[in-house]
C-alpha cells in the first residue's frame, strides 16, 4: 500500500492549463435552444441572461411573447388549464378539440384574458384521430402565425371498465385518441418546428396512472395507454432533441376534471379512496398545473428533454 507522508497532501498543488479553454460548439447545446458558441466567446449557458442587456422584466426565460402554441383537448379541463398558463405568459395560443363549437369553460377563459398579457386564446375543432386533418390544421396556424415554438397534447379519454369485459373495439377506440393521437400530435408539430429551424417544445400529458395501477381505476387500457405516452416521450425525444426539438411528458394525479367527476359520481367512495391514497389527503385542481405547463414549454426548461414531470400529490412516493 502507498502510504503518503504526513501533509503531503496539503502540499498538492494544481498545475496551470497548458491550453487557453476553448468553448463547446453549437451542437453540443442542441437539445437546450439555438445558443451558439464559438471559440473564443464568453462560455454561456443556454437561456441565462446576459445582464449587460437585461431589462425590467423578470424571469425571463418564461417570457412566451411572440411565440405560438397549439393545445389539443384545449376546450375544457385540465387542457383549457394548460392554455390558459401559456396565453398569460403572452403566447399565442390555438386550442384543438372535438366540438363545433367552444366549450362555455372556454368561452369564460376567453373573456378572462387581459391584452396586457400579449397572449391571445383561439379555438379550432379538430378531432386528432383525423390525422390529414389535423396536419392540415397545424400547417394552417403555423402560416397563420409566422412559427410554431410549442405544443401540449393533452386530447384523452377514459373508460371504466374491467378487462374481462373490454371488446377490441373500445379498446382500439381508447387507444386511437390517448395514444395514436398523442403520437399523431407530436408528429405534425415537430415536421413544422424541424423545417423552421427554431427550437421547440412537445409536452405529452401522460398520467401516473401510466406509472403504477391505482386503487379503484378499473380502467386497464387507459392505463396502458398513458404508459405508452410516457414512453413515446423518451423516443421522441431521442429522435429530435439533437435537432433542437425537446421532448417531455407531464404526468398528473387525481384532477377533478369534468372527466374525473364522472367517474367519482359512477363508482360510490371513490374520491375518499383517491384522497386517502395521495400524502396531501385532496385531489388536485387543474390550476395547479399551470405553471408545469409553462416551465416545460418556455426556455426556463431548456436543457430537460426525454423527462416524465409527475405531479400526484406524492400519490406514487409512498
Amino acid at each position: 500500500m502507498l502510504r503518503l507522508p504526513l501533509g503531503a497532501v496539503s502540499r498538492c498543488r494544481y498545475a496551470p492549463l497548458s491550453v487557453p479553454f476553448k468553448t463547446l460548439p453549437a451542437a453540443s447545446f442542441s437539445t437546450c435552444g439555438a445558443h451558439q458558441a464559438t471559440e473564443g466567446a464568453p462560455v454561456t449557458r443556454p437561456g441565462l441572461v446576459d445582464k449587460s442587456k437585461a431589462t425590467k422584466k423578470q424571469f425571463a426565460d418564461y417570457d412566451l411573447a411572440g411565440k405560438t402554441y397549439v393545445v389539443t383537448g384545449g376546450a375544457r379541463g385540465l387542457g383549457l388549464a394548460l392554455a390558459e398558463a401559456l396565453v398569460e405568459a403572452g403566447g399565442k395560443v390555438y386550442c384543438l378539440d372535438r366540438a363545433d363549437r367552444p366549450h362555455q369553460d372556454w368561452q369564460e377563459a376567453s373573456r378572462r384574458v387581459v391584452p396586457e398579457w400579449g397572449g391571445s386564446l383561439a379555438y379550432r375543432k379538430q378531432d386528432v384521430t383525423d390525422t390529414e386533418h389535423l396536419r392540415q390544421t397545424m400547417e394552417d396556424i403555423a402560416a397563420e402565425s409566422g412559427r410554431l415554438d410549442g405544443v401540449i397534447a393533452a386530447a384523452g379519454i377514459q373508460k371504466l371498465c374491467p378487462a374481462t369485459e373490454y371488446t377490441a373495439q373500445d379498446a382500439q377506440h381508447m387507444m386511437a385518441i390517448n395514444y395514436t393521437g398523442v403520437l399523431q400530435t407530436a408528429s405534425a408539430a415537430a415536421r413544422i418546428m424541424l423545417r423552421q429551424g427554431r427550437p421547440g417544445s412537445i409536452c405529452l400529458v401522460a398520467s401516473m396512472s401510466g406509472s403504477v395501477a391505482n386503487k379503484g381505476l378499473v380502467s386497464p387500457v387507459y392505463n396502458s395507454s398513458k404508459a405508452a405516452v410516457i414512453q413515446l416521450a423518451r423516443n421522441l425525444a431521442m429522435e429530435w432533441s439533437p435537432k433542437g426539438v425537446r421532448v417531455n411528458c407531464l404526468s398528473p394525479g387525481h384532477i377533478l376534471t369534468p372527466m374525473v367527476r364522472d367517474n367519482l359520481r359512477e363508482v360510490p367512495g371513490l374520491k375518499d379512496t383517491w384522497e386517502a391514497e395521495n400524502m396531501m389527503g385532496r385531489l388536485a385542481e387543474p390550476h395547479e398545473f399551470k405553471g408545469a405547463a409553462l416551465f416545460l414549454l418556455s426556455n426556463a426548461s431548456s436543457f430537460m428533454t426525454g423527462a416524465n414531470l409527475i405531479i400526484d400529490g406524492g400519490h406514487t412516493a409512498w
